[in-house]
C-alpha cells in the first residue's frame, strides 16, 4: 500500500503494481484494478513535476469509477486537456488539479458513449482476476484493522460486525464454499463501506462535519465551474467520506485499494 501526502493529511491510494482485471468483462470500468493508478500515472506523467494528487484528485477519481466513466476515457480527457494547454501562447495558470480535466474527461466518455452505440459488444475472452490467496490476506487484514478501532461504543459495534462479515467472507473463500466473484465481492465491500460511513456520520459531532464540509467546498471552489453540480455533489460527498475514513484509522475495504 502507497501513502502520498496532500497538504496536512495523507491519503491512502491502490497500489501501484495492480494490473488485474475482472474476467469475462473487459468493456466495464470495473476491469481495471489498476484504475487509480493508471490515472495518476497519466495525470503526473503530463505534469511533468512531482506534485502529489491531493485528497480533491484521489475523491474525484473515485467519483468517475462510480459513475462508470471508462479509463480509456479518463486518460483521453487527461491527454485532451494537457495537448489544449500546451497549444496556448501563453500559459500563466499551471494545471495543478485532475478538476482542471474534469470536462474534457466527461466530454470523452460522451463521445465513447456514442460511438459505441448501434455497435455490437462483442464477447471478451476471459482474463486473470485477482487470487484467492490475495484476496483472503486484503479481507483477513481488513476485518483484523475494523476489530482495532478505537472509537465511541457505536461505532466500535458497527466496525466490529463489518470484521465479522470479512472474516466469514474470507473463511469461505479459502474453503471453497463459495464462488470468488469480483463483481458480487465488490458489491459486498461497498455494503459494508457505507455501514461504516454511514454510523461515522451519525456519531460524528456536527462541527466536525461543518468542519470538513467547509474544507470541501474550499477545496473544489476552484474547479466548480468545471464541472457539473451533480458531479461537485458527489465530489463534496467523497472528500467528506474520505476524511472521517482517514481520521477514524478505517482502512477502505473496496477491492480497488488492494
Amino acid at each position: 500500500m502507497v501513502f502520498v501526502s496532500s497538504g496536512s493529511a495523507t491519503t491512502r491510494h491502490p497500489s501501484r503494481k495492480r494490473e488485474h482485471r475482472i474476467a469475462g468483462q473487459a468493456l466495464t470500468v470495473n476491469n481495471y484494478f489498476n484504475y487509480f493508478t493508471e490515472i495518476e500515472e497519466r495525470y503526473l506523467k503530463r505534469r511533468g513535476s512531482g506534485l502529489l494528487l491531493s485528497t480533491i484528485d484521489w475523491a474525484l477519481i473515485e467519483t468517475w469509477k462510480n459513475a462508470g466513466i471508462p479509463l480509456d476515457a479518463v486518460l483521453r480527457g487527461i491527454d485532451e486537456t494537457f495537448d489544449k494547454y500546451e497549444r496556448r501562447p501563453s500559459k500563466t495558470k499551471k494545471i495543478n488539479s485532475l478538476a482542471y480535466c474534469a470536462q474534457e474527461v466527461l466530454g470523452a466518455a460522451e463521445d465513447m458513449q456514442e460511438a459505441s452505440v448501434g455497435a455490437t459488444r462483442q464477447q471478451t475472452e476471459s482474463v486473470p482476476g485477482l487470487g484467492t490467496a490475495e484476496i483472503v490476506t486484503y479481507l483477513t487484514a481488513n476485518a483484523e484493522k475494523l476489530r482495532n478501532i478505537e472509537s465511541s461504543a457505536q461505532v466500535e459495534t458497527i466496525a466490529g460486525e463489518c470484521a465479522a462479515s470479512l472474516a466469514d467472507l474470507a473463511e469461505a473463500l479459502k474453503s471453497g464454499s463459495v464462488p470468488v466473484k469480483l463483481e458480487d465481492l465488490e458489491r459486498r465491500m461497498t455494503i459494508l463501506e457505507e455501514k461504516l460511513m454511514a454510523v461515522l456520520t451519525v456519531a460524528a459531532p456536527e462541527d466536525k462535519l461543518v468542519k470538513l464540509r467547509t474544507e470541501a467546498d474550499r477545496e473544489i471552489a476552484p474547479y466548480r465551474t468545471k464541472m457539473p453540480a451533480s458531479q461537485i455533489d458527489q465530489l463534496l460527498k467523497q472528500f467528506v467520506h474520505k476524511r472521517l475514513l482517514e481520521q477514524a484509522k478505517m482502512p477502505r475495504l473496496s477491492l480497488f485499494y488492494m
